[in-house]
């Protein structure tokens, strides 16, 4: 799974970057929804709001973006501080329209303009497939996706606690996430869209660990 070669490391992330986005959905079987919210937007809020363009280019090095504890956020509108603010904030908030926020190199989520899907609190949930040229987007939606692992994004993040609009983490009343932060660290350090680092011991061996247990999918 890992070389290493002088002070560096190769990561075959295409293998790992899928073992790790199931690993990340694996606490979550709840009910794929059937519906679209598109259909949903209010057009007066969508049409006074700037467009949220999302493309393979949207996405880079996961750690070009502001790190938050164990996530990174940023903005594809430029509204960054924003964005850091609620994430920042020890009561939650509501996130801006164009904020990203991104937990793993190949998975992403993107706020829309208010009133564009107001299921998933206008979240639109990404799927990605990444390496040294760049992002490609392999799957996006909002209540209908599902990853190519089986898992439904929307199901997992729905049981979060209104205050924390839709974003998972320890506390908010999502199913826990099944990486432990040094994984988590670790594959934040290996996206290969940034520059190559040298891994201490204990995230090359959680890696290791990682590609061993092949992230079984969760009994549905």
């Amino acid at each position: 799974m890992s070389e290493r070669t002088g002070t560096t490391r190769r990561i075959d992330f295409a293998q790992l970057g899928g073992v790790a986005a199931l690993a990340l959905l694996a606490a979550c079987s709840g009910p794929t929804p059937s519906t679209s919210g598109a259909g949903n937007a209010s057009t007066a809020n969508v049409a006074s709001a700037p467009a949220v363009v999302v493309t393979d280019g949207t996405f880079r090095c996961i750690r070009d973006l502001t790190p938050v504890r164990n996530f990174f956020v940023g903005n594809v509108l430029g509204n960054v501080d924003a964005t850091v603010a609620v994430a920042q904030s020890p009561i939650g908030g509501t996130y801006p329209p164009g904020s990203l926020l991104q937990v793993i190199p190949t998975t992403a989520m993107v706020k829309h303009q208010p009133g564009h899907n107001p299921p998933t609190n206008d979240w639109e949930f990404i799927e990605l497939e990444v390496n040294a040229q760049g992002a490609k987007i392999l799957g996006r939606g909002f209540e209908e996706l599902n990853m190519r692992s089986g898992p439904n994004c929307f199901a997992c993040h729905e049981p979060a606690k209104a205050a924390w609009d839709m974003v998972c983490e320890g506390d908010h009343g999502c199913p826990p996430i099944p990486l432990s932060p040094v994984t988590l660290l670790a594959l934040q350090n290996t996206d290969p869209q940034c520059p190559t680092i040298e891994l201490p011991q204990d995230q090359h061996d959680a890696l290791a660990a990682l590609a061993a247990s092949g992230a079984p999918p969760p009994a549905r």
